[in-house]
């Protein structure tokens, strides 16, 4: 009873919480993967609605009084990277509304990407004695020290959608499945090059990674490096730059210029002579962004060139629809937004949480229990990995609009609920 009124009240709550410009994701529906119910059936049951809604009023206050009663006045510490990736605005909202809903009260703080800020933020939250602490790193290797002194509190600690490294203070890491991120924007680019039959033929492609302090890059380039490194190896796929490692194609902070220019550097040096760049694969849409901004403006070809991206920024969404990037990973934080609550309640409540959270929350979309592939340095941390979607111009509408995400305007632009 008491998720199917927090999901209820999600999109109303986000449309208030929410700050003009920074995008923000909201369901418009009754449960946590934002299946919504059609304006039609809404019209068909307004004559008899006024008494079922005024007993669901009933209900819902009754049992907000009774989630406020429990939460016991109990306070959650969010910490967030940055307010400067429409993404983290997002996160910050969404958990803090879930929190606020379940009766917990809630002090979330951002960290202007900078660690040394985010380190006294967690220093404030365990001064303020708060209950639990939600942390997303700025840099995840960081983070070892003050959370060593929130152990010693007693402040349990969630890993939010980044590893934090080299602490044993970590009970539990809520994430996507970040591999799966990586190979699904290399599958993507198999597929679209057909890479399987092209015989003699081959293609360039380039690589613009994520930022070195987050543990979750690795984790996107090896996904997509493991599917994509066979045809590399093959010779269908050529790296005209020769950078396919890592460390050389990272971007501090997933900088939207620092992305540009380093791509307008290897435009300039390896394919000014009219050579054709096939594919650049982009961890996330903030750097997506910036090779975008570095093809437009350098690239000297006249082909389509794909790009992906991921986070389903709304700039980024706006390029799909204009053909300028190919495709997008999305991720639904609202959802990743419902675990975190349902696990820290489960640990507020003395519990050990494992595989049976799953199915005892009664979650409509995919998530899994893992427990063998995030070690932070002091042993493996059980994590929640929700399910990633692949978004292109062809099926914006089936997962981001018709699932209340994301509204559709006249010109077929996407804008973020809220």
């Amino acid at each position: 009873m008491k998720k199917r009124i927090v999901s209820t009240l999600l999109c109303t709550a986000m449309a208030a919480s929410l700050f003009a410009g920074c995008g923000s994701t909201a369901s418009t529906s009754t449960s946590a993967s934002g299946s919504s119910s059609s304006a039609s059936s809404a019209a068909k049951e307004e004559s008899t609605s006024s008494a079922s809604s005024e007993a669901a009023d009933e209900s819902a206050e009754t049992e907000a009084t009774s989630d406020t009663a429990s939460a016991g006045g109990q306070t959650i510490g969010i910490s967030m990277p940055t307010k400067s990736l429409e993404r983290w605005n997002r996160d910050g909202s969404y958990l803090q509304d879930q929190f606020e809903k379940a009766g917990y009260k809630v002090e979330l703080t951002y960290s202007d990407n900078k660690s040394a800020q985010q380190n006294n933020d967690i220093e404030g939250l365990i001064a303020d004695k708060v209950d639990l602490l939600v942390v997303a790193a700025i840099d995840g290797e960081a983070l070892s020290q003050v959370l060593n002194e929130a152990k010693d509190a007693g402040i349990p600690v969630i890993a939010y959608d980044r590893l934090i490294m080299n602490t044993d203070a970590i009970s539990y890491y809520v994430s996507f499945d970040n591999y799966t991120v990586g190979k699904l924007q290399g599958e993507f680019v198999a597929k679209q090059l057909d890479l399987d039959n092209a015989g003699d033929k081959t293609y360039n492609i380039e690589f613009t990674a994520g930022d070195p302090a987050d543990n979750n890059a690795t984790f996107f380039f090896n996904g997509a490096m493991d599917v994509l490194k066979p045809y590399i190896d093959k010779g269908t796929l050529k790296v005209p730059s020769g950078q396919t490692e890592f460390d050389q194609v990272a971007t501090a902070q997933w900088d939207t210029s620092t992305a540009m220019k380093r791509f307008q550097n290897i435009l300039g040096s390896y394919y000014s002579d009219g050579t054709q760049l096939d594919a650049a694969v982009c961890s996330n849409d903030s750097t997506a962004l910036g090779v975008t901004q570095a093809i437009e403006s350098d690239y000297a070809g006249s082909n389509d060139v794909i790009i992906t991206g991921q986070d389903g920024d709304e700039a980024n969404l706006a390029n799909i629809v204009d053909g300028k990037q190919t495709m997008t990973v999305y991720k639904a934080v609202a959802n990743e937004a419902v675990v975190t609550l349902d696990l820290a309640e489960a640990m507020l409540n003395g519990e050990k949480p494992d595989d049976s959270l799953i199915s005892k929350s009664g979650w409509d979309f995919d998530c899994s229990y893992d427990t063998s592939s995030y070690d932070n340095g002091t042993g493996v941390i059980p994590s929640y990995l929700l399910v990633p979607t692949v978004v292109t111009k062809d099926n914006m509408d089936k997962e981001l609009v018709d699932p209340g995400y994301y509204t559709k305007d006249d010109k077929g632009y996407l804008h973020p609920v809220g």
